[in-house]
């Protein structure tokens, strides 16, 4: 009889221990709890169940990479094979392990954030009508734009243009 599948819902209750076996191989342990819960019509509320116990094992990569980001408390989502179920608890081996973004936000070694993500999030203020600025002397030389350039730009670029006044602006080839 092949062992039966499941996905399980629930919150880390102990430390993550990690063992190796004689050959090398990590292999870790950890409980977890899940509380199902139902919905009432009577009370139109939803009720907690009665906790249900998870003894779960992992294996190689699995166990290593759940030993460095498993603690008590955090919610995680398991999918797993029931090996037993033995003194109120259900013996799970883990497939795949994934933590649950409901109550949290999860980095990866890739995505790790900046130190402006520990700023609060407010929306930009409402931009300000610069006041009227005096005009800059027209300067000379490279890198500068041409006086009729800072002329045009005092004025609003309000002034329009014939062809004949300039040569065409070309970009590109």
């Amino acid at each position: 009889m092949a062992p039966s599948l499941t996905h399980v819902s629930g919150t880390v209750t102990s430390n993550v221990e990690c063992r190796f076996t004689e050959s090398g191989i990590a292999v870790c342990r950890f409980r977890l709890t899940e509380v199902p819960s139902q919905w009432d019509a009577t009370t139109r509320q939803w009720r907690d169940q009665a906790p249900i116990s998870y003894l779960c094992t992992a294996w190689r990569d699995l166990a290593r990479n759940a030993t460095e980001s498993l603690t008590t408390g955090v919610t995680v989502l398991v999918k797993g094979r029931i090996t037993e179920i033995k003194d109120n608890s259900i013996h799970l081996s883990v497939d795949d392990l994934g933590l649950s973004l409901r109550q949290r936000i999860a980095y990866t070694e890739a995505s790790l954030p900046g130190p402006a993500a520990a700023a609060p999030v407010t929306p930009p203020p409402t931009p300000q009508p610069a006041p009227p600025s005096a005009p800059r002397p027209a300067a000379k030389g490279p890198g500068h734009p041409p006086a009729w350039w800072e002329e045009r730009r005092s004025s609003g670029w309000s002034s329009s243009t014939s062809a004949t006044d300039d040569p065409p602006l070309h970009v590109g080839r």
